[in-house]
């Protein structure tokens, strides 16, 4: 007994309506009728649809689905296993591949399944007994097998469901056919158009096309699909340029427009077509009409499959096209099937005369009309259906045989459950609940078909998705024999496909390019422009990478881009490498002077106690002599690879020699001004010009060097640092800016500036007193040495070899000038002459002063103990011929006073 709800009901008060219109019509279509104990629905696009209800033209594919229906159940009667004493009926009807039409014819389903209906709650306008119409059927449907496309299996599940009536369907994709809450007694052998639309994605990303075009048929097939690619391409960048939907109507005018707006797009040569396939090949004649000078590369659904009827006359504009197709093999013993079958013997199937008519094109001899003017094909008796005479079995065939299976091991378990180890129809088995049957046996079907392909349902109802990947080209490169499509790839969860191997349109190898913009070179980002997927290239800064597609970054200090601008490296720190040019010629310089030095020193240590020794001021010589030494050593110090030792010697090393050497040449020319200044005013003896007085001051001037060098530690710590002079150089520094390493220096420059005014000042004393000429050139050559240099310095600031190696230079040429200038005299005298490095050449007797013109140019060639007081002779002679007389007595209480201080050298 069939329980109804209000919403049951109302479908029930329209059926009366329907029902009659339908009985009424003188063109209603006939059905294949076969009675048995459990009777299956089943619903094929027989023929193609046309302006309000059929088509004139039959369908070859659903004339095949239609017999491999009765194939399955004329299998399932002569089996044995399979519900033993239960025959299965069918009551298979055309849906003329239209929504409506099939909702209507669904409506015989209902009626025969009404037969035990409880009229109990219905009531006539009239008043009288309701009663249910007989008709002619098969009995009671149990479920129905069908329908083929998405559109028509959602009107006619809609309707199903309100009686209970379970429906698995062979070939709707839908993904709505999933919604449990909406298509609770719907079920499919076929996986959801969800799948297919990612494998459709996979496709195109699998040849790097990012802008295609897409063409859907108006309807749920088409729609869903097309909205589930849309929506997994924009997940994964592939931009869509045209979406055209195709009207149910269309008519040749549409489909040309279409045309045109794709060729709008010419970037997009790609086109996904998703339509039904009365829809593709209409697509294609339209192309052909448009004689199009760059063709468009196809990608079809399963609409289009590996139908070659489609493609029929059109081979030329299809080929290269890459179609999905449900996975599916030949089914075992139905060619066979339908190798025995002819107009004559299948009596069962009312649409089989038009169907063999439309496979050979000829006209059977019943329908040859008595009066004809036309030649006629009569089709001849021999003919049959194998592949010879071009038949090939439909991909769907195996979908509708496991339909049908499906029911039958559903049916099988409910019957085993139920009835028992008795054969046959049991009672309960009648009555059992349609909604408990689909649930609890339906979809938990599982079993191995005779293809060896698994068949189950997933919790949506829905089949297994694998797909095969078809290319359509031609049988050889000559194309001579024509056209077939070839397996390339499949997909089961991923795609796996061979891109090299396949064929493109007019039969190119090479794949097409399907982009807005060309993808950007290394090193460039996309700058949007319109569509998401046209951009123009702008260049990343040479210090910066390819963040991501759109942005550049900074690598940062320190890093540099790869050559492919993907990431970034650390760049090499740079310091002055010994066996550079830079760190070689100023260790030269600065090794021999420390030899020099050496050599200097140790002479004039050996002679320390000859005249030209003393009266140079031994203790003197030795600071001075020191500072020169350091002087050199500091082009180690700054050659070396700094660190935070290496930046403190720097520091101290640099600041603390010059202030060795200029503060001793300070002290020294103080001492000889006040010397001579004193000797011509009075007789005298200065203050601070004893040896110890002498080396207190000019330890005094260096402490307050390195006063100045600990206070400079203290406002710029030390250590290392790393210096970018460009981006594409890192230099490991000591932390010493250039103005604070200028600063650091004015000390040492205050007394390299005083000790010249000094050597000015003196510069007057007689040629005799040979040291303080040389102290005047050290210092007037030392300061053109630094005059040069700061400007060299400061301007070389970018190249930091440059810099460091100046730096050593101009300190070994300030020590080197000091070296030179002050004591090649003295190693002249004490080697070449020694005969002038003797005591008692000059002496303070009266003699001396009577010979005073001829002894000074004799006892003054070089230094002697006697050359202070010579001098002081000298510079009072001086005083006396500008007109200051001095006394005889105040002139040798002066020269006393020298003389004393010369005998404490």
């Amino acid at each position: 007994m069939v329980n109804l709800n209000g919403e049951t009901v109302l479908v029930l008060l329209a059926l009366g309506v329907l029902d009659v219109v339908l009985a009424t019509r003188n063109n209603e279509r006939e059905a294949v009728l076969i009675p048995g104990d459990i009777v299956l629905g089943g619903l094929f696009p027989v023929h193609e649809k046309g302006g309000s209800s059929c088509g004139p033209k039959v369908y070859n594919r659903g004339v095949q689905r239609l017999e491999a229906m009765l194939f399955a159940v004329d299998q399932i009667n002569r089996q044995h296993d399979i519900l033993p004493g239960i025959a299965i009926g069918v009551h298979i009807l055309d849906t003329c591949s239209r929504d409506t039409y099939a909702l209507n014819q669904s409506l015989h389903f209902v009626r025969a399944s009404l037969s035990n209906l409880d009229i109990s709650v219905l009531e006539c306008a009239d008043r009288s007994t309701p009663r249910v119409r007989k008709s002619a059927n098969a009995g009671p449907v149990y479920g129905v097998v069908g329908g083929s496309y998405s559109s028509v299996s959602l009107q006619v599940a809609n309707l199903l469901r309100l009686f209970h009536i379970p429906q698995i369907s062979p070939a709707s994709t839908a993904k709505a056919l999933s919604d449990k809450t909406r298509f609770d007694y719907f079920a499919r052998t076929v996986p959801p158009d969800t799948f297919q639309s990612i494998a459709l994605v996979d496709v195109v990303k699998s040849v790097n096309w990012s802008y295609v075009s897409t063409v859907y048929s108006e309807g749920s097939y088409g729609e869903y699909g097309i909205e589930v690619f849309n929506r997994e391409a924009t997940e994964r960048n592939v931009c869509i340029a045209a979406a055209e939907k195709v009207p149910s109507s269309a008519d040749d005018r549409v489909f040309d427009n279409i045309i045109a707006k794709l060729m709008k797009k010419p970037n997009a040569r790609a086109v996904v077509l998703f339509t039904r396939a009365e829809d593709a090949r209409r697509i294609l004649e339209a192309a052909r009409r448009s004689n199009l000078s760059q063709p468009f590369q196809w990608i079809a659904s399963d609409g289009w499959g590996k139908q070659g009827k489609l493609v029929e006359g059109l081979e030329d504009v299809a080929e290269g096209a890459i179609t999905v197709e449900l996975q599916s093999a030949s089914y075992p013993g139905f060619d066979d099937y339908m190798a025995t079958l002819t107009p004559e013997t299948n009596r069962r199937n009312p649409w089989f005369g038009e169907y063999w008519e439309d496979a050979f094109s000829c006209t059977l001899t019943k329908n040859v009309p008595l009066v004809t003017n036309q030649t006629i094909n009569v089709c001849s008796s021999k003919l049959k259906l194998t592949q010879d005479k071009g038949y090939e079995q439909e991909s769907k065939v195996q979908f509708v045989v496991d339909a049908v299976y499906a029911f039958a091991h559903a049916l099988h378990n409910l019957q085993r459950d139920l009835c028992g180890p008795s054969e046959g129809l049991c009672a309960p088995m009648i009555n059992f609940d349609r909604g408990a049957f689909y649930r609890n046996y339906l979809l938990n079907v599982s079993f191995t078909d005779a293809a060896g392909s698994e068949v189950k349902f997933d919790e949506h109802g829905d089949g297994l998705a694998r797909y095969d990947i078809l290319n359509f080209r031609k049988l050889d490169p000559n194309g001579t024999n024509g056209y077939y499509y070839r397996v390339v790839g499949k997909w089961y969860k991923s795609l796996r496909i061979g891109t090299e191997d396949l064929v493109w349109s007019k039969g190119s190898t090479e794949v097409p390019i399907s982009a807005c913009s060309l993808p950007c070179e290394a090193g460039m980002i996309k700058k949007q422009q319109g569509d998401t997927c046209c951009w123009v290239c702008d260049q990343c800064e040479a210090y910066e990478y390819v963040y991501d597609e759109k942005t550049c970054k900074d690598c940062g200090p320190g890093h540099w881009p790869h050559p492919d601008k993907k990431s970034c490296y650390a760049l090499p720190i740079n310091h002055i490498k010994w066996n550079s040019a830079f760190a070689i010629i100023p260790a030269v310089i600065s090794c021999l002077g420390i030899i020099t030095t050496l050599a200097v020193g140790g002479l004039l240590f050996k002679h320390r106690d000859t005249p030209v020794v003393r009266a140079s001021g031994r203790e003197l010589t030795g600071i001075l002599l020191s500072g020169v030494l350091v002087c050199y050593l500091n082009t180690f110090v700054l050659l070396t690879t700094p660190t935070t030792v290496t930046c403190i010697m720097q520091r101290f090393g640099v600041g603390v020699s010059f202030s060795t050497v200029y503060g001793a040449l300070l002290t020294k020319t103080n001492r000889i001004a006040r010397i001579f200044d004193s000797a011509s005013r009075s007789a005298k003896r200065p203050r601070y010009i004893s040896p110890t007085s002498q080396v207190c001051i000019a330890a005094a001037l260096i402490a307050f060097q390195v006063v100045l060098t600990l206070v400079w530690m203290i406002v710029e710590p030390p250590g290392t640092r790393f210096s970018q002079p460009d981006r594409r150089q890192v230099i490991l520094k000591c932390n010493i800016q250039d103005m604070s390493f200028l600063f650091s220096q004015m000390y040492n420059a205050a007394l390299i500036a005083v000790s010249t005014v000094y050597a000015v000042k003196t510069r007057k004393i007689p040629e005799n007193f040979n040291e303080s000429k040389f102290i005047g050139f050290t210092m007037y050559t030392t300061c053109i040495i630094w005059l040069a240099f700061v400007p060299i310095y400061f301007g070389t600031g970018n190249s930091h070899e440059t810099q460091i190696t100046t730096l050593c230079v101009a300190i070994s040429l300030s020590a080197s000038v000091a070296l030179v200038c002050l004591y090649s005299p003295k190693v002249y005298i004490i080697i070449f002459q020694p005969d002038k490095n003797i005591r008692g050449k000059v002496t303070m007797s009266g003699s001396t002063f009577k010979k005073q013109g001829s002894s000074a140019g004799t006892a003054c060639d070089g230094p002697s103990e006697s050359v202070p007081l010579q001098a002081a002779i000298t510079a009072s002679s001086v005083q006396t011929s500008v007109g200051t007389p001095q006394t005889p007595t105040r002139t040798i209480l002066a020269f006393k006073s020298v003389n004393e201080e010369v005998a404490h050298l």
